[in-house]
């Protein structure tokens, strides 16, 4: 009788860590895509200053200024990390193809202003990727709790399903960089 009952304390001291270490887990979840967050925004407000500054000097680029302004718009209004992983796909595509027009106008890449703004989006986007490594670490974690046994066996019971890694979807991100000197 006493070592059923030991047996059983025992058990559900387990059951007890195991889901605490649930709710640390997807708690740091929610805190590492909360900060990515907080640098994907601070991207949002940087891209309307950086398209009216080159849309004083490439005015007949208004088809390119209008998708960069229609993906931050689509990507800023992303609820669910997999929503926000493509419209960030899409957002960097057309960023891409902002500073390629902006390669086209001398006057443009010396412009001050210009210039500084390039240097703040370049400084949030590698905030973005350190917050982005730090998320799908974590989510890792989560997944890989959520995948073990016996693990698996409270992930079941109480819902916990898999989140998704934040991922560039971008088949041009994974392929490597042309560097030309001629």
């Amino acid at each position: 009788m006493l070592i059923a009952i030991g047996i059983i304390v025992v058990l559900i001291i387990i059951f007890v860590v195991m889901y605490n270490g649930f709710i640390r887990l997807k708690n740091n979840c929610d805190e590492a895509f909360a900060t990515m967050d907080v640098y994907l925004k601070k991207r949002y407000d940087l891209i309307p200053n950086l398209v009216e500054t080159v849309k004083g000097y490439a005015a007949h680029e208004k088809e390119t200024l209008e998708r960069v302004v229609a993906a931050r718009n689509m990507a800023q209004g992303a609820s669910t990390p997999e929503e926000k992983a493509a419209g960030e796909s899409m957002l960097q595509g057309t960023l891409k193809s902002l500073f390629a027009v902006a390669e086209s106008y001398p006057d443009l890449k010396a412009n001050q202003n210009f210039m500084d703004l390039q240097g703040q989006l370049k400084a949030v986007e590698e905030d973005i990727a350190n917050s982005r490594k730090y998320y799908n670490a974590v989510v890792k974690q989560f997944n890989t709790k959520c995948e073990v046994f016996p693990s698996n066996l409270i992930a079941g019971i109480f819902h916990f399903e898999k989140k998704p890694m934040f991922e560039v979807e971008a088949q041009e991100e994974r392929q490597n960089v042309k560097v030309s000197f001629s």
